[in-house]
């Protein structure tokens, strides 16, 4: 009994003696892994799959960013929404949500106790009570916009030919081959749904408005960024800068990234 006294109060005076010479070292390991992001979910919109963040994922990745792409259904919001958290799931520690067009209406409904920055890539945003087409139709279209209709199973194609007109006009011709060849269509419920209270009234947001966009009109994303009170930055670009200009969106997620604790 006395030995084990013994050795309990070496290891006291052990742990007073690193607290002296290590004030800190517990405080900041602590706070490095309960607020420092280290994970970044990228999450596409319509007419578009993962792989349209390949060049911004591998620009995160070499910078130590844990990244991963949600795949999205486009079958509902309600869907989509649930994917998004099947993906959160999978993840640990603070995140910062990425979404792009379509997928700024999927961050807003994330379960919100992890997720510490929502990064709007040119994309929508609806208000509660609000639809993502309320939005997108708030004033008249680009001149070089597509007509959109769905089929006759409730899904709504991108026309070939607007992926080099108005989706990504500043892609190569090889890059729009292959946006085209990949798209997935959007289910009208993903768009005609009344938004319930989104997260950006809580989270920071981010808003890259990219002035050449021919889907989603700079005057619209102004509008949207404003009234969520976002940190907006713009450049001259068309409407998928993840793939033709992904260093602006990675300037983006970076801000958020250190803005929230990140290293």
């Amino acid at each position: 009994m006395q030995s084990f006294k013994f050795v309990r109060n070496v290891v006291a005076v052990c742990v007073a003696l690193l607290t002296i010479i290590f004030p800190t070292a517990k405080v900041t390991a602590q706070t490095k892994s309960t607020t420092g992001v280290k994970t970044v979910l990228l999450v596409h919109g319509a007419w578009a799959d993962g792989s349209s963040w390949a060049r911004v994922i591998t620009a995160l990745k070499a910078e130590g960013v844990n990244v991963s792409a949600v795949p999205l259904p486009l079958t509902s919001l309600a869907d989509d929404v649930a994917a998004l958290n099947r993906s959160l799931d999978r993840t640990e520690g603070p995140i910062v949500l990425a979404g792009h067009a379509y997928a700024g209406a999927v961050i807003a409904f994330a379960r919100p106790e992890r997720v510490k920055a929502l990064v709007y890539v040119t994309a929508l945003a609806p208000d509660q009570g609000e639809k993502v087409t309320d939005v997108f139709y708030r004033l008249a279209p680009h001149p070089q916009a597509p007509k959109l209709a769905p089929d006759s199973d409730g899904l709504i194609w991108l026309p070939e030919g607007a992926f080099a007109t108005a989706f990504a006009q500043n892609a190569s011709a090889q890059d729009q081959a292959v946006l085209a060849a990949v798209q997935r269509p959007i289910s009208v419920n993903c768009i005609t749904v009344p938004s319930g209270r989104p997260l950006w009234k809580q989270v920071p947001s981010w808003f890259l408005i990219a002035e050449d966009d021919r889907m989603i009109i700079r005057e619209t994303q102004r509008h949207m960024a404003e009234r969520m009170r976002a940190k907006t930055m713009t450049y001259a670009v068309d409407h998928t800068p993840s793939v033709t200009a992904p260093e602006a969106v990675i300037d983006v997620i970076r801000d958020a990234i250190r803005s929230v604790g990140g290293n």
